[in-house]
C-alpha cells in the first residue's frame, strides 16, 4: 500500500529538461514550476534570479511606461510571462523578457503572448548579458519586435533599437538623459530615475 502512494506522487512530479533533445512551448508547459526557463530553438537554458539592481531598474521602469499607458490601448507586462516569438510555427522559441509592451491584446492569453510584442525590455546581468546583447537580439529583429532596450546597470545606459525594415537601428542615452520611446508617441523615460536608485 505504502508503494502504490509512493509512485503515484513520482508521476505527479513536473520533469526537467535536458540538453540532448529539442523541446517545445507544449514540453515547457510540463516543466518544474520552481525553476524558470526559456527555450530558444528548442534549446532549454535555466535563468538566475534577479538581484536588487535589477529589480530597482525594472520596477521604475515598469511604473513610468504604466503611468503613460494608462487608460491607452496598449499595455506594459513584466516578468515572468512567456513570450512565445514562433508560436505559429515550430513553437520553440519562449522568452521571458523583463519587460514587454503589447499593442494587440488578440495575442494574448493567460499565460502568453504569442508572437512579436511592441516593445521588449531586457536588463542585464553577467550570467545574461551574452544570450541578450548577441542571441536574443538576433530572435527579436528576426520576429520583428519593433523596439529592444537593453539596459546595463553596470554602465548605467540604455541600448535602444528600432526596427526599420530588416535591420535594427541604434541609440545610446546615459543616466542622465531622456529615452524617446519610439512605439509609443509621445512616451519619453526619464534615466535619472531608473538609475536613481542604484548606489554608486
Amino acid at each position: 500500500m505504502v508503494l502504490r502512494k509512493v509512485l503515484a506522487m513520482s508521476v505527479a512530479i513536473k520533469q526537467n529538461p535536458q540538453n540532448d533533445r529539442h523541446y517545445t512551448y507544449a514540453d515547457y508547459l510540463t516543466w518544474d514550476d520552481d525553476i524558470r526557463y526559456e527555450i530558444i530553438d528548442g534549446v532549454p537554458y535555466a535563468m538566475a534570479g534577479a538581484n536588487l539592481a535589477h529589480q530597482v531598474i525594472s520596477g521604475e521602469l515598469y511604473s513610468q511606461l504604466h503611468g503613460f499607458l494608462n487608460g491607452k490601448p496598449c499595455m506594459v507586462l513584466a516578468a515572468p510571462f512567456d513570450v512565445r516569438l514562433n508560436a505559429e510555427s515550430h513553437d520553440d522559441i519562449v522568452v521571458q523578457p523583463d519587460l514587454l509592451v503589447v499593442c494587440n491584446k488578440f495575442k494574448l492569453d493567460d499565460k502568453s503572448y504569442k508572437g512579436a510584442p511592441d516593445m521588449v525590455v531586457e536588463i542585464l546581468s553577467p550570467s545574461t548579458a551574452g544570450r541578450d546583447k548577441l542571441v536574443k537580439f538576433n530572435k527579436y529583429l528576426k520576429a520583428g519586435v519593433k523596439e529592444y532596450w537593453i539596459v546595463d546597470p553596470e554602465r548605467k545606459i540604455v541600448e535602444v533599437y528600432v526596427l526599420r525594415g530588416t535591420s535594427y537601428i541604434a541609440s545610446v542615452y546615459s543616466e542622465n538623459d531622456v529615452a524617446t520611446v519610439n512605439v509609443l508617441k509621445g512616451c519619453q523615460i526619464d534615466l535619472k530615475d531608473v538609475f536613481g536608485g542604484l548606489s554608486t
